[in-house]
């Protein structure tokens, strides 16, 4: 496998710079933060929530077969005001779906985040890959990859990964930019 480039502000802004190249992330970024927040930044209805929903699990592949009730949870939980405060423990709430009895970590990280942008930081497996290598690497923090799977404690991580890298200019969605990209492109084929 080639060397992964050790992380630096230079780093960082290649692979921002490398984003604002790929025209069906660009765009679907953009239409995600027109659908979130300009048109329905509200989580009071149902039908926005649903709207919402369909299209993360469509753009981003999230594999959810039956998104009701992934909406209707999220509808039940009345989630605007915690949103808004930056509530972290949201993204586990909203993770588990009681009705299906399963747990969507990433897509709830997702649905906050597009809310949020630089309050929730986006959990992947190719973040989180890209955050293990380098804490085998450089010994940048002390975390197990379940450790990553608690957004409280994977946020913690995140920030650690920042300071110790010198990065903390970047807002959360710069880093996620750079992160996933770098996930991708060396953890891709695993």
């Amino acid at each position: 496998m080639t060397e992964i480039p050790k992380p630096s502000k230079e780093e960082v802004d290649k692979y921002i710079e490398k984003w604002k190249t790929l025209e069906n992330y660009v765009n679907q970024e953009n239409s995600l933060n027109k659908l979130f927040l300009d048109l329905l930044p509200e989580n009071k209805e149902i039908d926005d929530i649903l709207i919402k929903c369909s299209t993360l699990n469509d753009f981003y592949s999230t594999n959810i077969f039956s998104i009701f009730p992934v909406a209707k949870h999220i509808h039940e939980l009345n989630i605007d005001e915690r949103l808004e405060s930056g509530d972290l423990s949201l993204v586990e709430d909203i993770a588990y779906v009681e009705e299906l009895d399963k747990r969507f970590y990433s897509f709830a990280s997702k649905y906050c985040s597009h809310h949020k942008p630089n309050d929730y930081p986006i959990f992947d497996n190719y973040v989180s890959r890209v955050l293990m290598h380098f804490k085998k690497n450089d010994k940048f923090a002390k975390f197990k990859m379940d450790d990553l799977r608690d957004y409280i404690r994977f946020n913690e991580v995140l920030d650690e990964f920042a300071k110790f890298y010198n990065l903390e200019e970047f807002t959360r969605k710069e880093l996620d930019m750079y992160l996933w990209q770098l996930g991708k492109e060396f953890f891709a084929r695993f």
